[in-house]
């Protein structure tokens, strides 16, 4: 009988993660090192937000007759329930 097989688990800080190929700036990368900036981390982060906020702007694009329309309505009859409202 075989030993029971175990599953090698990527260390937390690489779950999810690929390596791949990118060119930064000699002297950004040159003081970043010296600042003991961890430069995965930063350009990781800073991409998260960019897609981020790209694909907000994308949805409010692809929306944007929704939006319009949704606004043109509470600006004509106010907003539903306002009759009821006690502030």
């Amino acid at each position: 009988m075989s030993p029971p097989r175990t599953t090698r688990r990527p260390h937390p800080d690489q779950q999810g993660k690929r390596s791949i190929k990118i060119s930064l700036s000699t002297g950004v990368l040159e003081a970043a090192s010296l600042l003991d900036i961890n430069i995965s981390q930063v350009c990781d982060k800073h991409l998260r937000e960019v897609v981020r906020l790209e694909q907000e702007r994308q949805w409010r694009e692809e929306h944007a007759d929704f939006i319009a329309a949704f606004n043109a309505t509470i600006g004509a009859d106010g907003l539903p329930l306002d009759e009821w409202k006690s502030f």
